[in-house]
This record gives C-alpha cells, structure tokens and sequence, in this order.
C-alpha cells in the first residue's frame, strides 16, 4: 500500500481510469445499437476526449491480446490490471 499524498494521487488516478474506460464501454455500447456519436458541439469535444483519453490505455494493451471475432479483449485486460493494481496499491 501506498500512503501519502502521492498513495492517493495514484488510487485516484487508477479510479478514474476505471470510471473513464466504464463510460468508454457504455458508449460504444450505444453506438452498437444504432446509437452515432455527435458530429458537432460540447459532446463531441466531450466524445472526442473520451477516447484520446482512454485510447493510450487500450493500444499496447491490443498490440498483445488479439480481438476475438467482433469483441475487442483489451478493455476487460485493462479492467483486470486496474484491479490488481488498485488492490495492491490502495
């Protein structure tokens, strides 16, 4: 465990990382069930963030783990490396 002021700089890192790949998945949810993302305006900005966001987590993470047919692996490896991570650090 870590402790300190840089002990929850990292849990609270971790937990948003969590939280932004989670809002991740439930958009792209959307967008599987007919769902398009907008073309202009604050939640485009807001969508576009998202994802430039949460991509560097998910790259090197599918340059190991091949996709399996139409589901991308990556985001519930991240996930499970949170987790551990979040469990042995805070």
């Amino acid at each position: 465990m870590i402790s300190g002021p840089v002990g929850n700089l990292v849990c609270l890192a971790l937990w948003l990382a969590s939280v932004l790949l989670l809002v991740r998945v439930i958009v792209s949810w959307i967008a599987v069930f007919g769902g398009r993302p907008p073309v202009t305006g604050p939640l485009r900005s807001a969508y576009d963030l998202l994802f430039s966001v949460t991509e560097p987590i998910l790259k090197p993470i599918r340059a190991i783990v091949p996709p399996a047919g139409m589901f991308d692996l990556s985001v519930a490896v991240a996930f499970v490396i949170i987790f551990v991570l979040r469990t042995a650090l805070c």
